[in-house]
């Protein structure tokens, strides 16, 4: 066994016992094995070993195979391709009434009165009204993009459009009850996947007649084809 292998070997064994380990020792005796592990593993010795390893002459050396995109895939990367920092859809204006909010509330058990109770927040919001759960902002994204929509897709050819999650999320600016709200979004990546493509996005959910947008989101989808 190379030595790289050993140290390698030693560390899977004790992630493998160590809660079991860890049950029965005292909480000194744990303090003090927790900080013996971490100056094992930050030790001068063990990151040399880790940064001057090279493989041995019989060692195979993995080779990473270059993506391989189907030719309809390869149209639509190399059309985005050249729209990176550009606005590449703005959806159309939808409303978010106060039936919509109190909906979203009774679904997700969320029914503050900042959200559902309209003549307190008269009194004693500081916005003089009801607001939309920054939740229920969310959710509208595969409408407000026109995910959800096949008469309208941003990406036809692809036979699935697969919402890989969010970067970043903030909102800059409270949805009020009423308030007409759009996404515009702007390309930022393109990356070649074995599916397909993985698209990067920062959608802005503006708010009619307001300067700040109510959310501000990074998001990453695949498109499979």
């Amino acid at each position: 066994m190379k030595v790289i292998d050993l140290f390698k070997h030693r560390g899977d064994s004790l992630s493998s016992q160590h809660s079991e380990f860890m049950q029965w020792m005292s909480p000194a005796l744990r303090e003090y094995w927790g900080d013996f592990l971490n100056r094992t593993q930050n030790s001068h010795f063990f990151a040399w070993v880790r940064d001057h390893h090279k493989p041995a002459v019989n060692e195979d050396v993995p080779v990473e195979q270059p993506i391989v995109l189907k030719p309809e895939a390869q149209l639509v990367f190399d059309e985005l391709n050249e729209k990176i920092g550009e606005v590449i859809h703005t959806g159309d204006w939808i409303n978010v009434s106060q039936e919509r909010i109190n909906q979203f509330g009774l679904v997700t058990e969320d029914m503050q009165w900042i959200h559902t109770e309209p003549e307190k927040a008269e009194t004693d919001s500081p916005f003089k009204t009801t607001i939309a759960h920054g939740f229920l902002t969310l959710s509208l994204l595969p409408r407000l993009t026109d995910s959800v929509d096949p008469d309208k897709s941003q990406f036809p050819t692809a036979k699935m459009v697969v919402n890989i999650g969010l970067n970043q999320v903030r909102f800059p600016y409270p949805v009020k009850s009423g308030s007409n709200v759009r996404a515009k979004s702007t390309l930022t990546k393109v990356t070649p996947i074995k599916k397909g493509l993985e698209i990067e996005r920062e959608i802005r959910v503006e708010i009619e007649g307001v300067r700040r947008p109510g959310a501000v989101i990074v998001s990453v989808i695949q498109l499979h084809f």
